[in-house]
């Protein structure tokens, strides 16, 4: 569906040139979820352009929905793009023209008959959520609203590929969640191939079926959402795992902890699939004459599985705080024995 080979971007200065995107290679699945995350300025958006053609690379070959976008130009640009939509951070709406004309625009582009189209508007307007909102202009509207038209407006055309360049980034978290749904529902109903531009790794985890990680126009890391959860490879993307399985404060926690507790040991728990729904700590104080203190936990859904954390600390006999570390590991968890926040 998605190819990209050796594909470089360098943007010129008077003084100096800017890689923005450095011989990345990336295979995406028709009906696929694609996340790539990356910090400001690893050169998420101009991979983004790059698919759509409104920005050319430097180097290598792209391939997008059967069409070739490095070597079309004019109007086989035009047509590939409709096959192409995007959506937008700031939503990118037309102020002065309803709900409604917002969506039939780029059917009024393509010539589509007012009948016709008007069938469409209607269809998608429900396919998103906003029946009674059809003749409200944007300036009556949510956030969650306008992104809602948005999407409404990038599926009219039946495309293939949605890109979603930071489509959540202006929405508070549980409109971003909501926003997130709707892909999700639009992915399986209509088997739309979506890739989403982000730098919040809560994002990645909700939806994406796979992630690559960019770093200075750079793939460091990609795989299956749950993958990487699990063995995060590149310390950047380390950190974006943090920001969904370990909150800010468990890090203080432990140290008090450390502290307070300086017998026995400190232990990270980290859970995939059915292993996290899995009655251990009960399974430790049944069977072993240890102390259990749970510290901090959460338990985080991703497409392909469920995937958690959990911070312990075991006191007792040595022997059998070594016994009961064991025991864990041999469940299938892995037990990381921490000697310092």
């Amino acid at each position: 569906m998605i190819t990209l080979k050796n594909v470089k971007k360098i943007y010129q200065t008077n003084t100096n040139s800017v890689t923005a995107v450095n011989n990345i290679d990336l295979q995406i699945n028709e009906g696929e979820i694609f996340g790539i995350i990356g910090y400001s300025g690893a050169g998420k958006s101009s991979l983004i352009r790059l698919l759509n053609g409104l920005e050319t690379p430097t180097e290598g070959n792209i391939s997008v929905a059967g069409h070739n976008i490095t070597s079309i130009k004019g109007k086989a640009l035009r047509d590939a793009r409709k096959e192409i939509s995007m959506i937008f951070q700031h939503f990118n709406l037309l102020w002065s023209r309803t709900v409604r004309e917002n969506i039939s625009f780029p059917l009024e582009i393509a010539k589509v008959p007012r009948t016709k189209r008007e069938e469409r508007v209607n269809e998608l307007i429900k396919l998103v959520g906003l029946e009674g909102r059809e003749d409200a202009y944007p300036s009556q509207l949510s956030g969650g609203q306008k992104q809602r038209v948005g999407i409404a407006r990038a599926l009219a055309n039946n495309p293939k590929v949605l890109l979603c360049d930071e489509a959540t980034s202006a929405l508070d978290p549980q409109t971003t969640d909501s926003i997130l749904d709707l892909l999700v529902d639009i992915n399986e109903r209509l088997g739309l191939t979506i890739v989403l531009i982000t730098h919040e790794m809560h994002v990645i985890r909700k939806i994406c079926h796979r992630v690559a990680v960019m770093e200075n126009g750079k793939f460091v890391e990609q795989g299956r959402v749950l993958d990487v959860f699990k063995k995060p490879q590149a310390n950047i993307t380390k950190r974006f795992v943090q920001q969904v399985t370990e909150p800010e404060e468990t890090k203080e926690t432990v140290e008090n902890l450390l502290d307070r507790y300086p017998n026995g040991k400190m232990v990270q728990l980290s859970f995939v699939g059915e292993d996290a729904e899995m009655p251990l700590i009960t399974r430790l104080i049944r069977d072993f004459k240890v102390e259990v203190n749970i510290l901090q936990g959460k338990i985080s859904q991703t497409q392909n599985g469920s995937y958690g954390t959990l911070f312990i600390h075991l006191d007792g006999d040595a022997n059998e705080v070594t016994s009961a570390i064991e025991f864990i590991r041999q469940q299938r968890v892995e037990a990381e024995v921490i000697e310092n926040a």
